[in-house]
């Protein structure tokens, strides 16, 4: 993204204010997207971020910063939409609809964290082949996704019920997660830890394609580098909470 941005002419500050945009939008949408998809439904919360991710991927063909910034936008919702509506699809089908044991659900997130890793070094290595193999320039990587986030959502469409969440106010949404947050002290410690490794990690994928660009790095390869730690992390964590070795959180 930084590449296409750079690439576009733009200096450090205006790309860091595209940035921006989109980790705000995030936090807002963030904010109301478990009610949205709640009351839209699972199933056509997954199709919308399909939708709005294909449109995200799209502008990017464009130039114009203003465009651009609403592209980010739209990434911000893609991204809630991403992290809430298929993990509260599952889990209701997985719980209410065939009543599977609810033990098996961590079993199923860490196999997808496996699997998402293993795609997206696969996913890498495909961008830096249509980046810069072929030629075709750092807009190609979000050329080339959008069939794919077509075919997510058409198959959503064709294979999946839809469920729906309890519909509650928003306000008493935010009042009861506020309310939680402050009367556990263990709590309000894990959303302050996970607020500063997710800040941690912001400020690398922001500054890690200027740090090595100038250095010749394929990016798409460097890429994928980042995602077999991260799929070598998961299968540790996985080993280490496992009975042989009972490293079990207390």
């Amino acid at each position: 993204l930084y590449k296409l941005y750079q690439h576009y002419r733009f200096l450090e500050g205006q790309i860091a204010i595209l940035y921006v945009c989109g980790f705000a939008s995030n936090v807002l949408f963030g904010l109301v997207s478990s009610s949205l998809v709640d009351r839209l439904g699972r199933k056509k919360s997954c199709i919308l971020f399909s939708l709005t991710y294909s449109i995200c991927c799209l502008v990017k063909l464009s130039r114009d910063y203003l465009v651009l910034v609403v592209g980010r936008v739209l990434g911000g919702l893609s991204t809630a939409l991403l992290f809430s509506a298929f993990e509260a699809w599952y889990v209701h089908e997985h719980v209410e609809r065939y009543d599977f044991p609810s033990e098996w659900i961590a079993v199923t997130f860490s196999r997808a964290a496996f699997w998402n890793n293993v795609i997206a070094v696969g996913a890498g290595g495909a961008a830096d082949f249509f980046a810069e193999w072929l030629g075709l320039g750092p807009v190609a990587p979000f050329m080339v996704s959008i069939p794919f986030l077509v075919l997510s959502g058409f198959f959503a469409v064709k294979n999946w019920d839809e469920n729906y969440g309890k519909k509650r106010a928003f306000s008493k949404s935010c009042g009861d997660g506020l309310k939680c947050l402050l009367s556990d002290r263990r709590v309000l410690l894990l959303g302050t830890i996970q607020a500063l490794f997710e800040s941690v990690i912001y400020i690398f994928i922001f500054l890690w394609t200027p740090v090595l660009d100038p250095h010749g790095a394929p990016l798409g390869i460097v890429f994928s580098a980042f995602m077999a730690a991260s799929a070598l992390g998961s299968s540790l964590y996985r080993l280490a909470v496992s009975r042989h070795y009972h490293l079990q959180p207390v």
